[in-house]
């Protein structure tokens, strides 16, 4: 997987965020109906912060490699 990739999951995740927001009732966001859209914006969240965390390791291991 590569940077490319990457980065088009992360814009693809943030995609799902703003998706499941528009089905979050915000007077009652942990009701039936919008439990799951809440449970995919944190699921999407994750998986950002995932996906930074690799980007940020394979920088590391790049200035690892040129030492």
């Amino acid at each position: 997987m590569n940077k490319k990739v990457t980065v088009v999951l992360i814009i693809l995740a943030i995609g799902l965020i703003a998706y499941n927001a528009t089905i979050i009732d915000f007077s009652d966001p942990l009701g039936q109906d919008s439990i799951i859209a809440v449970i995919g914006v944190v699921a999407a969240l994750c998986a950002i912060v995932l996906l930074i965390i690799l980007l940020t390791s394979w920088n590391i291991q790049k200035k690892i490699d040129e030492d």
